[in-house]
């Protein structure tokens, strides 16, 4: 299904870029953007990517085109999007590390940016981060290096914390490098770990009803699955009386407890300038992939109150946000 994504960003007419005027008449550069999730679970990284275009010349309908296709958490539909974006002759893919498979099975020409990916060395997006080769490239989150702090702050807002499950969308690999992290670091701190592995919505319900009682902390791995069907976790979540671990902030938007990682809507930014040089002639296997550089720390005291859990002074006052 092709969902179009009406952002209205309000700016003046800026100059035609060099590669559009390379492009034949009538025809504007075409991004095909192929999100993991749902449009209105992405909306505010499409357009933090949709500004960035704008700011550096490429306005959308005007002097760029952009094609957006929704997998809304189904794996199963990258391949059958990567094809039919080929099929559109777009210019340049982005996508999430997630699409990044099914987008190269699909062309080795076309070239191909992931916004976001957990680990692109160890889940073989790319060969190295310096030099990705190939036709892809983009930035990473290098989740699997964050366990260990996200560990350290779930264990200071429950300092009698034992048990932790960790739950995660085994259909990804990105997900299946972190839960293995997790787990290890969770394991050397002494916990006492179970692992939960969904594959579809199906899978959530029954995860939570099978864990009640068993855990003190949820920890959930960064998946399209679960960015999805967020609500739905974190209200299960909270039915279960669990405190939750995210790898980015707009689950605590949505009722998580607590975040750490990078921002998204500034990654989403930072592929916008790759596909602005890359339409400008840049070859993408040039183009080192980056690793993020500021770290955030998101605390739901509303989730916390429900919970009935103190956070103390000296964490919220490292925190970069607090929603209450």
């Amino acid at each position: 299904m092709n969902r179009r994504a009406f952002i209205t960003l309000l700016g003046g007419v800026a100059a035609w870029p060099l590669a559009a005027r390379a492009q034949q008449p009538g025809k504007l550069p075409t991004v095909g953007f192929l999100g993991a999730a749902t449009l209105s679970t992405w909306s505010p990284w499409v357009a933090a990517f949709v500004e960035r275009l704008r700011e550096v010349g490429w306005i959308e309908n005007r002097t760029i085109a952009i094609e957006y296709r929704w997998a809304e958490g189904r794996e199963e539909r990258f391949a059958e999007f990567s094809a039919e974006l080929v099929r559109l002759k777009v210019d340049v893919i982005v996508t999430t590390g997630t699409g990044v498979p099914a987008a190269k099975q699909a062309t080795s020409v076309i070239p191909i940016v992931f916004a976001v990916a957990s680990d692109p060395v160890g889940n073989n997006l790319v060969p190295s981060l310096a030099r990705p080769g190939g036709n892809v490239t983009g930035l990473s989150l290098q989740q699997t290096d964050l366990a260990a702090k996200r560990l350290e702050l779930l264990h200071e807002i429950l300092p009698g914390l034992q048990r932790l499950t960790i739950m995660a969308g085994v259909g990804n690999p990105g997900a299946v490098l972190e839960m293995r992290e997790v787990q290890a670091t969770a394991l050397k701190r002494g916990l006492e770990v179970a692992t939960v592995e969904i594959r579809r919505i199906d899978d959530i319900v029954p995860a939570f009803e099978a864990l009640k009682g068993r855990a003190d902390a949820l920890y959930v791995c960064g998946d399209p699955l679960v960015v999805a069907h967020q609500i739905r976790i974190n209200n299960l979540a909270l039915a279960a009386r669990l405190p939750t671990m995210y790898g980015f902030r707009e689950h605590v938007d949505t009722g998580g407890l607590v975040s750490y990682g990078p921002n998204f809507p500034h990654l989403f930014r930072r592929a916008a300038d790759y596909v602005d040089k890359i339409l400008r002639g840049a070859k993408p296997g040039e183009l080192p992939v980056e690793q993020p550089t500021k770290f955030e720390l998101v605390l739901n005291l509303v989730t916390a109150k429900a919970l009935g859990l103190e956070v103390s002074s000296t964490l919220l006052a490292r925190a970069d946000e607090v929603i209450e």
